[in-house]
């Protein structure tokens, strides 16, 4: 995350060795169009560019209050074509969620069922795929989603958070890793 540039860049945050402290900032979000008819391209996100193809991974750290507060992985390749994945509380807990941008935004949702507090999140994206894995204890690598994804020669990978409903969400970034795509089966968790 060193080489991290922020879109967003929040009011406060630190970063110290390899851990990155954010606390958002007011109306932040990612989304676009699909049931709300608005487009929100305002939350934080510390994008590290990567080479076509990768697999990014990292540890969130944080406690959800309310509606919408999120906090995650995102991989972007602009305005129009992302993915955000991780926590989010709605219907008054935390959900696993992610939202996959492709003009338009989809939204996935499904209980978490451990602790929400402490989660690792990893993206893999090779020829036009995306593979996105939760772990509960930086070990065991269960699918999220697997979606196609647009090929291109980088993209922008790293932590990502928002509060559309408030500003004060604290988060804890750390663990960062960037490396060659995993080549793993789909049932490989590890």
């Amino acid at each position: 995350m060193e080489d991290g540039i922020w879109l967003n860049e929040p009011k406060v945050w630190t970063r110290v060795g390899g851990v990155l402290e954010v606390t958002t900032d007011p109306s932040t979000d990612f989304w676009r169009e699909t049931h709300y008819g608005f487009t929100r391209d305002s939350g934080h996100f510390l994008g590290v560019r990567t080479g076509s193809s990768f697999t990014a991974q990292l540890r969130v750290e944080a406690a959800y209050e309310q509606l919408y507060d999120q906090a995650g992985i995102m991989v972007r390749v602009d305005e129009r074509h992302w993915v955000k994945a991780g926590i989010e509380l709605s219907d008054g807990r935390a959900m696993l969620s992610s939202v996959l941008t492709s003009g338009r935004s989809d939204w996935a949702t499904g209980p978490y069922e451990h602790d929400s507090r402490s989660f690792w999140m990893r993206a893999t994206v090779a020829q036009g795929v995306l593979r996105v894995q939760v772990s509960a204890d930086g070990r065991t690598w269960p699918l999220v989603r697997l979606a196609p994804f647009p090929e291109a020669p980088s993209y922008q990978v790293g932590p990502m958070c928002c509060t559309p409903e408030r500003a004060g969400l604290r988060v804890r970034f750390s663990e960062f890793r960037l490396m060659p795509a995993l080549g793993k089966d789909l049932h490989d968790l590890t």
